[in-house]
Order: C-alpha cells, then sequence, then structure tokens
C-alpha cells in the first residue's frame, strides 16, 4: 500500500500495476529513476548509464523494452526528434517541445503558447489524437 504522507516516495510498484504492468524488480528500478525526481526527458541510453550507476544489472535492451512499455501503458510520451533518435518525457500532459541542435537538449513549452489553424481532414477512418509540435533552435 502505498505511502500519502507528504514528502514519502511514490510507490512505484502500485503504480505500475495500475497502469496494468507487472512490477518486475527492474521495472520497479527504472519507474524510481523517472518518475522520482519530476518530469524529465530521458533516452534508453542515458536512462541505461543512470542504471548502472546504481550497479543493477540491467540490459540496454531490458531499458528499450521497459520505456516501449511504459510508452503504452500511458506512463510516458516518445516524442521522436529524427529517424531513430527519440526522447520519453515523464510529462504526459499537452504540451509541446524545444529541440536545442546539436546538442540535443529538449525543453518543455506550455500548449498554449501555438496556435495551430488549417489542419487538413485525417484519413477516412482515423481521427486527430493528437498534434506534437518541436520548435528546432540553435545556440
Amino acid at each position: 500500500m502505498g505511502s500519502t504522507m507528504p514528502g514519502a516516495s511514490p510507490d512505484f510498484t502500485a503504480r505500475l500495476r495500475a497502469a496494468g504492468l507487472r512490477p518486475t524488480r527492474q521495472r520497479v528500478a527504472l519507474a524510481r529513476l523517472l518518475f522520482e525526481s519530476g518530469h524529465r526527458h530521458v533516452t534508453a541510453e542515458s536512462l541505461h548509464v543512470e542504471v548502472k550507476s546504481t550497479q543493477m544489472p540491467v540490459s540496454l535492451a531490458t531499458v528499450y523494452n521497459a520505456l516501449n512499455q511504459f510508452r503504452d501503458a500511458g506512463l510516458l510520451r516518445e516524442v521522436v526528434v529524427a529517424p531513430g533518435r527519440s526522447y520519453f518525457d515523464t510529462n504526459t500532459g499537452h504540451h509541446h517541445h524545444f529541440f536545442v541542435e546539436p546538442d540535443g537538449a529538449l525543453h518543455d513549452f506550455p500548449s498554449d503558447k501555438v496556435t495551430i489553424a488549417g489542419l487538413p481532414a485525417p484519413p477516412k477512418g482515423t481521427r486527430l489524437s493528437r498534434v506534437d509540435v518541436i520548435v528546432r533552435v540553435r545556440r
């Protein structure tokens, strides 16, 4: 049972179960790294480096699988900045991103700062799910 005391760490086991995921030791450890310190953007590689520093043996493939499972369960949003280059965002609320080239930093900005007009009708048999805006900037 999770604690409701202010400042208590969230119950990651319960959070995974609520999302329909079995709370394996590795998933719980990855969830703790991802969610215990507020909203953030990670790549599978950067999260793998973090988890290795905790001395838990987790392969990069396991990290990729867990991130994709967390995304599919609605715990994360995937932000594709280029073919084969994705970040996973712990903020699943509606917002957009600045992507700083070439260093790869990703920064959130509120969706109410963008107006999108003139979208074409989606293909027959589909409906609009979400519009993601990535504004690319350079230092």
